[in-house]
């Protein structure tokens, strides 16, 4: 749709509201094309140069539809085509006489004959746009009666594009592609009766478990017997009898006989008479199955995240308790890190518990782990840990060790850039830029010692870094000495990865 809402805005004087008509009716022609058996193309008036005022010297095709029920007319794509001279000729009587014009005799494209037609699309009291209806004749034969019932719709359709009622600003947007013609098409009265059900239409109506006739009764009357929920056979008598009035109700689906059928209402008042309604059928009993297994499984996965979480807290207060019996400091502190270590990777987890989506959004859990960093690590009080910039959606398979590194490097730099109590501060600034995240962790403390290899050093926290960074994350880590927080100097330790979806090995 945006390149069609560009199109209109830098090729033509449509207004927003006008263009947003338009985009509508793209989105809603699939069903006018079907049931014509014909190519749609959107035609818009556009100016030349030194053309005179108050003419219409051009047409530009915006948009193109091609039939899923027939053979197309155009083997080639005509958006971008302009139509100008004599062959604008019926496109320009929709356009400035308002009305539908079809021309009576086949027009010849090599060998093919071509039956065209223009209706203009109205939007209020104006004319914006022209739809050409151009059927491929090639292979014309007797009509069926699906036929018939299919072009007398179409025409129905035509008429309330010309008169601006279809489609209406007011109409629900349809999830998905929605039920379509060949899924199952029924014709309604006024009174809500059947005259009409194509043949799938008749195949979904049986797997509800309707095993006598269809035509000529009642809509209401055919599903209330059959549905497993009374309110369904309601919410769709109440949808059919809205659309009958005019309105644009939101699809409701019916399950009934172990089926489950999605049904689509859509008002038919050409010209303002009331002819009744078309009803669409889609069978979704497979999509809704395949909905319950994913949602049964999106519940197992977030309860499993939520038990890993729980067991990592458990683990981590056991290594608390026993960080406190133990008099050495060197085991104390072995024991603390490796609790703020199992406690930043169940902050991923618990995340994850919430949602099972295929990102993350990390800057909330990079919020919490400075938040508990400070806290376990009690420099609260004297070093302030933030974060700047965002690092937006995280792939979930990178965001355990992407926050395994930052635990450490945000922990390394507060117990060594601030000895014998001094204060500071450190920042985690984040930076994207085409796929490519850059993690900066920045402290205005001591700086780097001059003899400083971080390839060569032998602090655990370091080596788990490098380690991750380069075989988990793919990316780079460097330190360099930096005065970026507060000009006093300091060091920055930098963080470089991709973060585009990684392939399955």
């Amino acid at each position: 749709m945006s390149a069609l809402t560009d199109t209109l805005a830098t090729r033509t004087a449509l207004t927003s509201e006008q263009a947003d008509h338009i985009a509508r009716l793209v989105g809603e022609w699939q069903l006018l094309s079907d049931l014509a058996f014909a190519d749609l193309l959107l035609w818009v008036p556009v100016a030349l140069p030194a053309a005179e005022a108050g003419s219409v010297p051009a047409f530009l095709c915006v948009a193109q539809c091609r039939p899923t029920t027939g053979p197309t007319a155009y083997q080639h794509d005509q958006v971008g085509v302009v139509l100008r001279g004599g062959r604008i000729a019926p496109l320009r009587v929709a356009y400035l006489e308002t009305r539908i014009f079809r021309e009576v005799d086949p027009d010849w494209d090599g060998d093919l004959p071509i039956r065209r037609e223009a209706i203009p699309v109205r939007c209020g009291e104006d004319v914006i746009a022209v739809v050409g209806r151009d059927a491929n004749l090639a292979s014309i034969r007797t009509p069926s009666q699906l036929e018939l019932v299919y072009l007398q719709s179409a025409a129905d359709l035509a008429a309330m594009v010309a008169d601006g009622t279809f489609p209406a600003a007011e109409s629900p947007p349809e999830e998905g592609a929605g039920p379509r013609v060949g899924d199952g098409l029924v014709r309604l009265e006024p009174d809500g009766t059947i005259i009409y059900a194509s043949p799938n239409a008749l195949s979904a109506f049986n797997r509800l478990g309707v095993t006598g006739p269809v035509l000529s009764e009642p809509i209401d009357g055919l599903t209330s017997t059959v549905v497993d929920d009374p309110f369904d056979a309601s919410d769709l008598a109440g949808a059919v009898a809205d659309a009958i009035d005019g309105g644009h109700p939101a699809s409701v689906e019916i399950e009934g006989g172990g089926a489950v059928i999605l049904f689509r209402a859509l008002p038919l008042r050409p010209r303002g008479e009331t002819l009744g309604a078309l009803l669409l059928m889609q069978d979704v009993t497979e999509l809704r199955r395949r909905d319950r297994q994913i949602l049964s499984k999106d519940a197992t996965i977030r309860e499993i995240h939520h038990r890993v979480k729980n067991n990592l807290q458990t683990v981590a207060a056991l290594l608390r308790l026993q960080a406190r019996r133990v008099s050495v400091p060197v085991a104390r502190a072995a024991l603390e890190e490796s609790m703020r270590r199992v406690q930043s990777i169940a902050l991923v987890h618990e995340t994850l518990s919430v949602s099972v989506d295929e990102s993350v959004e990390y800057d909330e859990v990079v919020d919490r782990l400075l938040v508990m960093l400070s806290d376990v690590m009690g420099s609260a009080d004297r070093v302030s840990v933030s974060r700047a910039g965002s690092f937006g959606e995280i792939p979930a398979e990178l965001a355990t060790t992407l926050v395994l590194v930052l635990t450490e490097l945000v922990q390394n730099a507060v117990e060594h850039a601030f000895p014998d109590d001094r204060s500071g501060a450190v920042v985690v600034e984040a930076t994207r830029d085409r796929g490519l995240l850059t993690v900066t962790i920045r402290d205005d403390g001591v700086g780097l010692p001059a003899e400083f290899d971080a390839s060569r050093s032998d602090r655990l926290g370091l080596q788990i870094v490098n380690t991750l960074v380069s075989a988990e994350l793919d990316g780079t880590v460097h330190w360099r000495r930096d005065d970026g927080v507060g000009g006093a100097g300091g060091t920055a330790a930098i963080v470089s990865m991709s973060v585009g979806r990684r392939g399955r090995g």
